[in-house]
C-alpha cells in the first residue's frame, strides 16, 4: 500500500464518519471506499458499527 492509497483510504473513512448517513454524499463516499478497498457496503457499514442496519439511500 502506498502512502497515498492510505491517505485516500483514511481521508473517506474520515468523510463516512462526519456525513449523515441517508445523505446522497454518504452514498458516494461509501461507494468510493468500496472501489478503493475492494469492501463490500455491509463490510463497510459494520467497520462505522453500523452492521448493514443502514439501506442505500433513495436517488
Amino acid at each position: 500500500m502506498t502512502p497515498e492509497f492510505l491517505r485516500r483510504r483514511n481521508a473517506l473513512w474520515k468523510s463516512l464518519r462526519s456525513l449523515a448517513p441517508q445523505s446522497p454524499e454518504f452514498g458516494e463516499v461509501l461507494r468510493e471506499l468500496s472501489a478503493l478497498t475492494g469492501w463490500d457496503r455491509a463490510r463497510i457499514l459494520a467497520g462505522l458499527g453500523h452492521e448493514g442496519a443502514l439501506t442505500e439511500p433513495e436517488a
